[in-house]
């Protein structure tokens, strides 16, 4: 494993996930900064709510693409041998370095977004399949409760369950991110949790601004 381009990687894939999109394009296109509205979070799902379908959709693919590419960084730049597992660690952590840098952008204050598309992103670099089966569920949930927050939910837990009994991987490392993930996204969904609970929770409704 080459050292210097591994710490490059890191580096890379936090920049990377640190660009704020949401906070970027809600200034640029509406005057405004999406964190002072709605639920507060510089995220996809508040962009939509806040801003519209227009902006938000590309927001959405945008923080997808932070965390794919930042997990895709140590490949790219050829830092360990292919299908080794130090590739596989560094993808790891250069996915969690991404992910990192969308919830705490150094370009926006330290104040992100909670990094559910971003991680979904890391997730579809590592292992698709997976993946897109868990994006699956997320719909599935949603449409029937119309909550974003339980569908991300639902994913996240899943995922290492799917991967621990269904898409067995030799991966102690990648079973054991997938399990800090699912942990991850239900400790930043706290404050839903409890609206759920309390029946407050809004549900996801179209909202479009011109």
């Amino acid at each position: 494993m080459n050292t210097t381009l591994s710490i490059l990687a890191v580096l890379l894939a936090y920049i990377a996930g640190s660009l704020p999109t949401a906070v970027w394009a809600g200034k640029l296109f509406h005057g405004i900064d999406v964190r002072q509205h709605g639920s507060g979070n510089a995220g996809a799902t508040n962009t939509i709510r806040v801003l519209g379908w227009k902006t938000g959709i590309p927001v959405l693919i945008i923080d997808l693409a932070k965390g794919w590419l930042g997990a895709s960084l140590p490949a790219f730049l050829n830092a360990a041998p292919e299908g080794s597992s130090e590739l596989t660690a560094l993808k790891i952590i250069c996915g969690m370095a991404a992910i990192i840098g969308h919830v705490f952008p150094m370009l926006a204050g330290f104040r992100g977004g909670k990094g559910v598309a971003t991680t979904f992103g890391v997730l579809l670099a590592l292992h698709p399949a997976l993946t897109l089966t868990c994006a699956g569920i997320f719909l599935a949930v949603l449409l029937i409760s119309g909550y974003v927050s339980l569908g991300s939910m639902a994913a996240g837990v899943m995922f290492p369950v799917l991967l621990l009994t269904v898409f067995q991987t030799p991966s102690l490392l990648l079973k054991i991110f997938s399990v800090l993930v699912a942990i991850a996204i239900l400790l930043t969904h706290a404050k839903n949790i409890n609206r759920l609970r309390k029946g407050e929770e809004k549900k996801f409704i179209r909202k479009s601004k011109n």
